[in-house]
């Protein structure tokens, strides 16, 4: 048994199947990887889509209150930074008011109020805007 001889016996494809496999291996992980990153920052946008929602929600009911109470317009706020709200932190909500008198058989009516509430949250590729429009008479 002289080792010269059994090594040029020996042939086989044993090297490119094992390069073969960690490369096809590598590939699965990388595309892997790319699927997992792709779907955190898709999570992350949906939450911040539902805080810009939740903070133009209650922009609305805000400016609800403040047009039933004072029977005007002219009495909303025109903005509201939630910095103290533990789930709004970073988020706002601009609010517009417009009002329409509604004249029933020519005489007096009552006047419609439409409320338009814009929240936004985050900055920069991170930012969601909602829109709430809200109507009351």
């Amino acid at each position: 048994m002289c080792p010269d001889k059994l090594l040029n016996r020996q042939s086989g494809a044993g090297l490119p199947i094992a390069l073969f496999i960690v490369t096809v291996l590598a590939l699965l992980v990388l595309g892997m990887s790319q699927l997992q990153q792709g779907s955190g920052e898709s999570i992350s946008l949906q939450i911040q889509f539902q805080r810009a929602f939740f903070a133009a929600e209650s922009g609305a009911q805000v400016a609800v209150r403040d047009v039933l109470e004072a029977d005007s317009c002219g009495a909303i706020t025109s903005s509201i930074d939630f910095e103290e709200a533990d789930g709004l932190q970073g988020c706002s909500a601009m609010m517009e008011c417009e009002a329409v008198s509604a004249a029933i058989g020519g005489s007096g009516g009552d006047t419609v109020y439409t409320i338009t509430s814009t929240g936004q949250c985050g900055a920069g590729n991170d930012q969601s805007t909602r829109l709430v429009e809200v109507r009351i008479r």
